[in-house]
């Protein structure tokens, strides 16, 4: 079973918030880092949604594909039903 003790990582350095676990102290220990969700660290929900608003524009302004003449029969023809790979009718 895997042990869990609390640490900041700073500057490329673990900074143990709780005491040191004994085993580091004095033998080389691999250890196994996960990282936590920050509010200062991630992005957050506004500007999410400005990127996703921005990156939605994008698209639209591309005018959709162009060798697709009838977007609506595309669609219908996608959509049909056809047989499965490997799977007799």
């Amino acid at each position: 079973m895997l042990t869990t003790y609390k640490a900041k990582l700073k500057d490329g350095k673990l900074e143990w918030t709780d005491e040191v676990p004994p085993i580091v102290k004095s033998v080389e220990t691999q250890v196994l880092v996960t990282l936590l969700p920050t509010k200062n660290g991630s992005i957050d929900k506004a500007e999410r949604g400005r990127r996703m608003k921005e990156a939605l524009d994008a698209l639209a302004a591309m005018d959709g594909i162009k060798s697709i003449s009838d977007p609506i029969a595309w669609q219908r023809e996608m959509r049909e039903d056809r047989p499965l790979p490997s799977r007799e009718e």
